[in-house]
């Protein structure tokens, strides 16, 4: 069981927004700062260690860290930057966060690494009603399934998960802390509310 410090997160902001009229969503700006940095605020006290992983934008991006893109080509979703991440970096466990989840839980991180065993391979937020597939900690021994289940051109993310030792860690006393905006229209109702 890994310990709050021994995991390593990474915020996904590799996507292409279509729906966000392709602005780079992890950029846009939520009341006067931009989406990335709501997102950095939640978890920067709860690890010391965030990168990001993005696909446009590096430069900008690399204001807020450490940047690392895609290894495969074409976008492949999140789990392009899963697979990028666990062939960047070291650790053992590893955990995401989309760039579009502006008010993620305070104890995130804690709570996600307290739920997994020795025997875990992916542990996925659930917010009472629905699993979160972005919001995951993930140990890297699932590379090799990884590796096979894009090579096969899949992209569904809970495909994936259901061939690996997955739990679900309960967010349900948090459910609004997964909101995520994709569109122009939620973003400005989201920012109306805060």
């Amino acid at each position: 069981m890994p310990s709050a410090e021994q995991t390593s997160w990474v915020i996904l902001a590799g996507g292409q927004a279509s729906r966000m009229g392709g602005n780079d969503k992890g950029l846009v700006e939520l009341t006067g700062k931009a989406m990335i940095e709501h997102v950095i605020g939640t978890l920067s006290p709860q690890t010391s260690s965030i990168t990001i992983n993005a696909n446009r934008n590096q430069e900008r991006y690399s204001q807020y860290g450490s940047v690392f893109g895609d290894n495969i080509q074409d976008y492949p979703g999140p789990l392009g930057g899963i697979h990028a991440a666990i062939h960047h970096l070291d650790d053992e466990w590893i955990g995401f966060v989309p760039c579009d989840c502006p008010q993620l839980p305070h104890d995130l991180v804690e709570r996600m690494a307290n739920a997994c065993s020795e025997n875990t391979d992916i542990a996925v937020a659930h917010d009472g009603d629905h699993i979160q597939p972005v919001v995951t900690l993930v140990h890297r021994r699932i590379l090799p399934k990884l590796e096979a289940f894009l090579a096969n051109g899949d992209r569904k993310i809970i495909l994936l998960y259901r061939q690996c030792n997955m739990i679900t860690v309960d967010f349900s006393d948090q459910p609004n802390a997964f909101v995520n905006l994709n569109t122009p229209e939620e973003l400005q109702q989201f920012g109306q509310t805060l």
